[in-house]
């Protein structure tokens, strides 16, 4: 992505500070950050790291607004217009308090909070960065300490898709998913209802890989072992009732490159959830073909094309199966 790309409308920075096991408090910054070079920078970086990372969760908002009020104050924003944006950034921090304080382990930081339009999707963004101490040179040459934003490790952070949101969808929502119960007080603050529907995110899993050796342009051979190295993953996963990591699967299916698999897995509208368990009905396109016309009825697996068994002959568009049992063979004859 480029810096282009990210149309910052609104941005705020407030900060949550808590220590772990401790009381959790806010320091609201009164207005709107304006626009600045820096500013931009900023959100480029974060929107892109966020983008790149796998292992988020996805939803939908919570129905009960009194506990779970985040659509409410988005709806008063963005719907209603009856709050500006700084008043809606100080809600959403009243109520991260209110959840920080439930969660022992989380830490305070800097909370950015922008509204963003990219590629005709516009977008809530928060993102939770914390403040290191580095080394500088100063004028005089003498070595010094100088705290900076920890860009390179975004825990905390999460995404609202305000169009889709307001079409109805179900998976408007995403955040990482990071430690469990730190990700998961984060979670009720967006008030996300993440209820993972195995058999659909497994479809979307395995028409993801198809996709992504079509692009690929691979050789059969090549794209029957991405698919059979996933395929085993997989399903070993949904035989223990495991839920699927998306950084193992992609190690185990694409090993020479993963990073280009997970980049395709990861890609924006239709990225993968992690933390499901695969349902093992779903995968088994990966190793077989099945069809039906009016009149028949077929499946077999990769393997029988490679052995001879299931002859596809492309120039005419036909099937021809080979060494087919005894029985079926006398039926035809009697047929």
């Amino acid at each position: 992505m480029t810096a282009s790309e990210h149309t910052i409308r609104n941005l705020v920075v407030h900060q949550l500070i808590k220590a772990p096991q401790g009381p959790a408090s806010i320091a609201l910054r009164r207005g709107e950050v304006q626009q600045s070079e820096a500013a931009q920078r900023l959100v480029d970086h974060l929107v892109d790291r966020y983008s790149e990372r796998a292992g988020k969760g996805y939803g939908r908002f919570e129905s009960d607004e009194d506990n779970f009020p985040m659509p409410r104050f988005i709806r008063q924003h963005v719907v209603d217009q009856s709050i500006d944006f700084a008043t809606l950034s100080q809600l959403m921090m009243q109520h991260l308090q209110v959840r920080a304080e439930q969660e022992p382990l989380a830490a305070g930081g800097y909370v950015l909070i922008a509204r963003v339009e990219h590629a005709g999707i516009d977008y809530l963004f928060v993102a939770l960065v914390s403040e290191v101490i580095g080394t500088a040179i100063s004028d005089d040459l003498d070595i010094v300490e100088s705290p900076h934003l920890d860009l390179a490790n975004l825990r905390v952070a999460g995404r609202i898709d305000l169009s889709a949101w307001q079409r109805g969808t179900e998976r408007c929502i995403s955040f990482l998913k990071g430690r469990g119960d730190v990700a998961n007080y984060f979670k009720l603050f967006l008030g996300c209802n993440d209820v993972v529907i195995a058999l659909k995110e497994t479809q979307k899993l395995v028409q993801g890989l198809a996709e992504f050796a079509e692009r690929q342009a691979m050789p059969t051979e090549t794209r029957d072992a991405l698919f059979e190295r996933a395929h085993g993953y997989l399903e070993e996963r949904g035989e223990e009732g495991e839920p699927v990591s998306l950084d193992t699967l992609v190690e185990r299916a694409w090993p020479d490159s993963p990073g280009l698999l997970r980049e395709a897995l990861n890609e924006e509208d239709k990225a993968v959830a992690s933390g499901f368990v695969p349902d093992r009905r779903a995968i088994r396109p990966l190793t077989h073909f099945k069809a039906a016309a009016d009149h028949w009825k077929i499946e077999f697996d990769r393997n029988s094309l490679r052995s001879g068994q299931v002859i596809y002959d492309r120039d005419n568009g036909t099937l021809i199966l080979t060494e087919i049992p005894e029985g079926l063979r006398r039926a035809l004859l009697g047929g």
